[in-house]
């Protein structure tokens, strides 16, 4: 989330404080993110810095200047809005990583991995879901937030899924197979194996 741009647009209506720029950014954001007035004030510095907001106040101190956006920090604005996100590489995903690590890991059941995030998603879609039906119909900041978060849940699910599907496709690897004997093999010296059994047998006849 870009907090500049989003202190930008705020600014883009009108001039501000900074403590009325946090409060109308959490509000505009159902509430979700809430901000760290620092934050606020950091932010501005920088933006000032870069000729994207000015105050006519510069003498006072952070909680007393009214900030309001110039010319270059409208066009920096109106870029940022009709920029599509960046979609190579793919962002680093902490959930896929982890997946990705446990495949290959000795003793480690990667579905039950699967099932424990899975678990945990649906929880989430769940408290949402309940906020969502608890709202205010018309608190249109809140809706937006709990709908994307929601479609964001439902897809990381349909995600787990997917994995699930492909997991259960794939052949038996030599990691997995030694995995499974080390998890099967009883502790103290090593276990022939079982088909040897019948080849002993014929050897004492």
């Amino acid at each position: 989330m870009s907090i500049r741009h989003a202190l930008l647009a705020l600014l883009a209506e009108g001039s501000k404080y900074g403590l009325q720029l946090r409060q109308e950014f959490e509000a505009r954001t159902g509430e979700v993110w809430p901000l760290n007035v620092g934050q606020v004030y950091t932010t501005l510095q920088r933006l000032e810095r870069e000729g994207h907001v000015e105050s006519d106040e510069a003498g006072r101190d952070g909680a007393q200047r009214r900030f309001r956006i110039t010319a270059g920090g409208q066009r920096e604005l109106d870029r940022w809005l009709r920029t599509p996100p960046d979609g190579a590489p793919p962002p680093r995903d902490e959930l896929v990583i982890k997946v990705q690590v446990a495949v290959r890991m000795p003793g480690v059941d990667v579905r039950e991995i699967l099932q424990v995030h899975r678990r945990r998603l649906v929880e989430e879609m769940q408290r949402y879901t309940h906020l969502k039906a608890e709202a205010d119909p018309d608190d249109i900041a809140l809706g937006l937030v709990v709908d994307a978060e929601l479609f964001r849940l439902e897809a990381v699910v349909r995600w787990l899924d997917a994995a699930d599907a492909r997991l259960r496709r794939l052949p038996a690897t030599p990691t997995t197979d030694a995995a499974s004997n080390d998890r099967a093999r009883p502790a103290g010296p090593a276990a022939e194996p079982a088909e040897s059994a019948p080849a002993r047998e014929e050897a004492r006849r």
